[in-house]
């Protein structure tokens, strides 16, 4: 039988060390996917490098390695590290998608997109020795189909107490430096209801009360979600997603949300400031309805957790230090920050490029740690240090049990709320270290 290795690297932080965690909570859904559509004939390991170490001396046949935002650099370093062993490597994932002729540089295929439609194809083509160098079919509207994740590969790991499941994948929104909406350009492609029920049956049992439904964006397809409700709602489960913050407008779909179990929701806010959200292709986010919107998503007694990035257009110094107000005052309780980068692939990428406005041109260097365009209204530098000011900021001690105990929820879940203390504990530690803190 031959073997494959599949690796979903850490990214690495500023001494170019891998990060690692003593438990993953997000678990990604790629490999143990990869693995269910591997067929029998093939044994598969899934490594995890956040919890253990990449084994370089491995006996697999075929490796193949995710990219995803600023972990594509550990990627790379993978690939090549394997390659000059002799052994043969595919990337996969976004950034590989996005970038597929650069990806090549470093591997010896690479999978554009979805893998369902070409996995088995590149593994007999590998076994034949007509392995080509891009592996593409796309899918672009409809719906897709996929196996049950091999979970099992990864159950023996320090992962958290729940498993990711996927209802759809894309989003009807196209926001300029979205790597989304790169592959999926406005589409959004479900999978039959039949198999999302199936998926968050085995998550329950394998013994897991909660799952997270994967989705870019629950809120694509309405009626859809409302039928998927009806099932998810029978399970007695409780579950997160993330989705468009217009939901917050509808009454009687976060009614239904809030019974069927959902007990969070992310939002990519992106900026408080309109110019800057016009300037994304995000003009439809209104910043002023944001407290509503939130207090109206709380009042279903679902959680709200926010992702926005700094360096937009109309962003300047004392909208960014306005931003840590906003955070403070809506009492968010786990906010994220990302400095807006251009990635190569993106819309925001050519804008930015034919502008001449890359203040780096090395593309390895993006790790999101600092600016590398040059902003609107202020210095690369300046937008690194406001970027770095806001984070410190908003994980000191004050602002944390600002946000997360005074606050009326935490009497009724204080579990939770504690809980949230812990990740902005360990989210200070990562920013004292100039670690970008991300879902892990």
């Amino acid at each position: 039988m031959r073997k494959l290795l599949l690796i979903q690297p850490s990214p690495y932080d500023k001494f170019k060390h891998p990060i690692k965690k003593k438990r993953l909570y997000f678990v990604g859904l790629a490999m143990p996917l990869l693995a269910a559509m591997t067929p029998e004939d093939w044994t598969v390991e899934i490594v995890l490098e956040l919890l253990e170490e990449v084994p370089m001396d491995t006996d697999a046949d075929l490796i193949g390695i995710s990219t995803m935002g600023h972990g594509v650099i550990r990627s790379i370093d993978l690939a090549r590290a394997f390659r000059e062993r002799g052994k043969t490597v595919i990337l996969g994932g976004y950034m590989a998608s996005i970038m597929a002729e650069e990806a090549l540089k470093y591997c010896d295929a690479v999978v554009v997109g979805d893998a369902e439609l070409v996995w088995k194809e590149l593994l007999e083509d590998f076994k034949n020795g007509r392995l080509k160098k891009i592996y593409q079919n796309n899918l672009k509207s409809g719906s897709f189909s996929t196996p049950l994740p091999r979970f099992d590969l990864i159950m023996d790991k320090p992962i958290g107490d729940f498993l990711p499941v996927q209802a759809g994948r894309g989003c009807p929104n196209t926001c300029s430096f979205c790597s989304v909406a790169c592959l999926y350009k406005g589409h959004y492609i479900k999978k039959p209801l039949e198999e999302v029920i199936r998926d968050i049956q085995q998550v329950a049992d394998l013994g897991f009360k909660k799952f997270l439904l994967l989705d870019d964006n629950i809120f694509s397809d309405r009626e859809y979600l409302m039928e998927l409700l009806e099932h998810v709602k029978s399970m007695n489960m409780s579950w997160m997603s993330q989705c468009d913050i217009r939901i917050g407008e509808d009454d009687e779909l976060l009614g239904i949300l809030a019974d069927s179990g959902c007990t969070a929701l992310s939002f990519g806010l992106e900026s408080i400031s309109q110019e800057s959200l016009k300037a994304m292709n995000k003009g439809w986010a209104n910043p002023a309805d944001y407290p509503r919107l939130i207090r109206n998503i709380r009042g279903y007694g679902i959680d709200v957790s926010t992702e926005m990035v700094v360096g937009g257009e109309g962003d300047t110094i004392e909208s960014i230090k306005d931003t840590k107000e906003f955070v403070e005052r809506n009492k968010i309780g786990v906010p994220r920050f990302y400095i807006l980068t251009p990635i190569p692939g993106t819309r925001f990428f050519k804008e930015i490029e034919n502008q001449k406005r890359l203040v780096k041109e090395d593309i390895y260097s993006f790790d999101g740690t600092e600016a590398v365009h040059m902003p609107a209204n202020m210095s690369p530098e300046e937008l690194t240090e406001a970027y770095w000011q806001l984070y410190e900021s908003l994980f000191t001690i004050p602002s944390i049990v600002k946000r997360n105990i005074l606050r009326r929820e935490f009497i009724k879940n204080p579990g939770k709320y504690l809980f949230n203390c812990i990740i902005n504990l360990y989210y200070r530690h990562q920013i004292k270290r100039r670690i970008t803190p991300n879902i892990f």
